[in-house]
């Protein structure tokens, strides 16, 4: 596009300041976040007064502390420097509503066609620093043509030129020494510390068309290379952006790989780079306030009648269904009752909502009364509404849609008493061993199953873990027997069922060896499930599996 425009924002010192924003005392005069690179700690990010000691941006935090000794430091919340990043994407949303977030510390905004509104590209350059300054952060902003030249500018406009390679070359000096010097290796992509004035300059603003020109003087590491390429190009004399102008693309290529010729042709233009501004999240609330407080079961039940109609209009409107409720109620004295609620499926149901709400009603303590309601959808999901009887749907029952319609409402209302992760239902495993052969799932996440695998032989009613059984110690069925102090005597027996444990896995509960089960019932009419283990790494012998009923 050749009108387009490109501004970079970038927070030199975003994570430093995002705390030092918060501190309620006098902040300290050298602060610095520590974060952990390669299995040591390194500083991430320096405030003003660290900077000017000699600190700089991924300095062991040992070395960091030899040189300034009254440093503070606090660990790094990746998290939290998001969250901040995020925020700071909606403020710059005044300049252009298609804003890109380049983690962990800048932002690319489009700025076509929006910079007249602000006295031109030199006054959305002063908008942003006056904001930032009253914000207490450090920025520095640069518009270009492209995202590529405009990060460039942003991090190496007015930073003095680098040196030649020589004996003298200070980047050819010890760590420590540099260190000592409090400077930084700008080759390698590092800047000099930042000065703690915010002057804005017009070196920072390269006009429509002038791309090569704003590039050329700038060091190599502007063009978001790696620094092993940079390294590279420098020991061949390659030092600024201009020296790679007008150089063949071929040998480059073979040399360093398409990487550095990708990142030159996306600076310049001529490979497009688009900006993918981060999608609003999707929020779903409403909310009802009051003239005079309510407290009365009644009144809360017509304001929930209000809310309802309009949250699930808003879910509909953009396809989705709630899956948790947040029911928030603010009362007078300043306190707040939060009720939360799970739904079975997906849903966008107001009647649905209202049977499941009006399970917790009665616990809703009003207090000296309720000022604010607000209803909120916490978890949604993608959701179409399902046709519940049509016409091919039989007489003889309701429809499979709106049976499982009313087993949702069913589970909903249950885990609006005793929680939906207490409601669980069962489903077919692959496996032939007993005990193995269903899964307990939770029934609000999980789909009732179509079909079940028939045994070869009846189950029991209840499974549970093998008990010894005193009987004679061989195959055959005992005629008599003692289980749970308990002397019976068999009847009837059929069998055997013979089941093998599955030797690709090491079962403690299978280490007896292949098992034959009977299903036996004694005199005194209890039906019992006896295997008869014939013994492997441990003793086999006679137990009870199960009961029939």
């Amino acid at each position: 596009m050749r009108n387009r425009r490109i501004l970079s924002l970038w927070f030199p010192r975003l994570g430093a300041e995002r705390l030092l924003r918060q501190m309620r005392t006098l902040p300290p005069e050298a602060f610095a976040i520590v974060g952990e690179q390669a299995g040591r700690q390194t500083l991430t990010s320096l405030s003003v007064g660290a900077e000017s000691r000699g600190l700089y941006r991924g300095q062991p935090l040992a070395e960091a502390r030899a040189i300034c000794p009254e440093l503070v430091t606090r660990p790094q919340n990746l998290q939290a420097e998001r969250a901040f990043l995020a925020a700071l994407r909606r403020w710059a949303g005044r300049f252009s509503p298609w804003i890109g977030e380049e983690p962990p510390d800048s932002l690319i905004v489009d700025l076509t066609g929006a910079a007249h509104l602000f006295g031109g590209e030199d006054g959305v350059l002063q908008t942003v620093e006056t904001d930032c300054a009253r914000l207490g952060l450090t920025v520095r902003a640069a518009i270009a043509d492209t995202v590529g030249a405009a990060w460039a500018l942003a991090r190496h406009a007015d930073m003095p030129a680098p040196t030649g390679r020589n004996g003298d070359s200070i980047d050819q000096e010890a760590r420590a020494t540099r260190s000592r010097a409090a400077r930084r290796h700008w080759l390698k992509g590092g800047a000099p510390p930042l000065p703690a004035a915010r002057a804005i300059t017009s070196s920072r603003i390269a006009a429509p068309g002038q791309t090569r020109q704003a590039l050329a003087p700038l060091p190599l590491a502007a063009l978001r290379l790696p620094p092993n390429i940079v390294d590279g190009l420098a020991r061949l004399g390659l030092r600024h952006v201009g020296d790679l102008l007008g150089m063949a693309r071929a040998p480059l290529a073979r040399r360093f790989g398409p990487a550095l010729i990708r990142r030159l042709d996306q600076a310049l233009g001529l490979e497009p780079e688009p900006i993918s501004p981060a999608r609003q999240p999707l929020h779903f609330a409403v909310r009802l306030t009051f003239p005079d407080p309510i407290g009365l079961p009644e009144d809360i039940t017509a304001g929930l009648d209000r809310l309802l109609p309009a949250l699930c209009r808003r879910l509909q409107d953009q396809g989705h269904g709630a899956r948790r409720l947040r029911l928030q109620l603010f009362r007078t004295d300043r306190s707040v009752q939060e009720l939360t609620f799970g739904l079975a499926r997906p849903s966008a149901d107001p009647m649905l909502m209202r049977s499941v709400l009006n399970v917790r009603i009665a616990s809703i303590a009003p207090g000296f009364g309720i000022d604010v309601m607000r209803l909120e959808a916490a978890e949604t999901e993608p959701y179409q509404p399902r046709q519940h009887r049509g016409p091919l749907a039989g007489t003889d029952g309701p429809a499979p849609a709106a049976q499982a319609e009313a087993m949702s409402l069913l589970i909903s209302r249950l885990g609006a008493r005793i929680g939906m992760e207490a409601i669980t239902r069962l489903a077919p495993a692959d496996s032939h061993i007993p005990e193995k052969s269903a899964l307990i799932l939770p029934a609000a996440w999980s789909e009732p199953a179509d079909h079940w695998p028939h045994p070869h032989a009846p189950r029991p009613a209840v499974l549970f873990r093998p008990e010894p059984v005193q009987a004679a110690d061989i195959p055959g069925v005992p005629r008599q027997f003692r289980w749970r102090r308990q002397d019976l005597v068999t009847a009837s027996a059929t069998g055997p069922e013979r089941i093998a444990p599955e030797w690709w896995l090491d079962d403690p509960e299978w280490r007896s060896g292949t098992r034959d089960y009977w299903r036996v019932e004694t005199t005194s009419g209890i039906r019992l499930w006896l295997f008869f283990a014939h013994g492997a790494d441990i003793a086999g012998g006679w137990f009870c599996h199960g009961v029939f009923a």
